[in-house]
This record gives structure tokens, sequence and C-alpha cells, in this order.
């Protein structure tokens, strides 16, 4: 994997999924009952191994301005990248480790916090840090995947239908310079 430059995209407009609605009208799938419930047990158990939850996600933006989102395997729409930061591990080096496992993005330089929120949608503890990375290489992820199952560049004003309210909060907080509010 070669490094690039600033915020450099080897996939432009990539979709690797080619069955994903990207454009067009469309709704936000509805997580099912035995989905809802597998996040429930496994929130439930990091709560009890280890007492909160702590995560990172990024708002990873190349040079032509588009931001990489990606869908799971085990949640409707599209996300921002990211994951738990693990016993031991800085947030940073999470981020990266997410960033690579996921995404196949190479860190170049450090990435600026854009803020710590608080997420209750299935716990009371759970804690996000978004950073916002313009300074990365982009290899070639190997998606679909056990949890990914698409990923791509956006342009802004065109991300797909199914991204997650909170997902086009943090896109917008971070490209309008709007301060980003304590919950997520």
């Amino acid at each position: 994997m070669g490094v690039g430059e600033m915020g450099e995209n080897k996939h432009e407009a990539l979709h690797i999924s080619p069955d994903t609605p990207v454009e067009g009208a469309g709704h936000m799938p509805t997580i099912s009952a035995p989905q809802r419930l597998l996040l429930r047990v496994l929130h439930s158990w990091a709560r009890v191994r280890r007492g909160m939850t702590f995560g990172v996600r990024a708002v990873v933006i190349n040079a032509a301005g588009e931001i990489l989102l990606l869908r799971h395997s085990y949640t409707p729409g599209w996300h921002l990248p990211g994951g738990g930061v693990e016993v031991g591990e800085t947030a940073e080096y999470a981020l990266a480790r997410e960033l690579e496992e996921e995404a196949a993005i190479t860190l170049i330089g450090r990435p600026r916090l854009h803020g710590l929120f608080l997420n209750m949608n299935l716990v009371r503890r759970d804690h996000v840090a978004v950073y916002v990375v313009t300074h990365f290489s982009a290899g070639l992820a190997t998606v679909p995947n056990r949890e990914i199952i698409a990923l791509g560049f956006f342009k802004p004003d065109a991300l797909p239908v199914e991204t997650t309210p909170a997902t086009r909060r943090r896109i917008n907080e971070v490209l309008h310079g709007v301060a980003p509010p304590a919950l997520w």
C-alpha cells in the first residue's frame, strides 16, 4: 500500500456492493427483533465486563471532499467507520486499527478530535469519540466480509438514503463548523 497525498482516494466513489441502494427514494430499514436482542446482549455483556463502553468513529474526508461511509452486516444503515476501544488502547490507536480493519485506511498523521458523545440508544454508558481524518492512504478493502458488507466515499450532498440520522448530524457538524452536542 503506497502512501498518498492528503486524502487520496484510490477507489473513486467506491461502491463495493453493486446491489447497495445509494440514490433515490427509500427508507431507513428497521432492525429486526433478533438483531435488536443480539445488540442488547452484546452491550449488556460489555457493560458487565467493562462497566462502560467507549468507541471511536471517524469522519474520513478525501481530497475530493467525499465522506467515507460503510454498512455493517449486523445493523442497518450507512455509518461512519469505527469501533470499540479495547483495554490498553488509546482512542487514536483504536481508531487507526478500526480504519485499517474495516476500510484499509492507513492514517498519515494524527486525526483531529471533533467531539465526545454520550450515546444512550442501547445503554446509558456508551461513549463515542468522533475524529476527523483528512490525511490518509487508502488500500484495497476486502469487502464484503463478516462485519462490513459495503463501503464507499460519497459527496456530502449525495449521501445514501439509508445514512443514519446520527451519521448525518456528525457530518453536518464537521463540514459546517457546528459545535458538537453532548449526546449522540
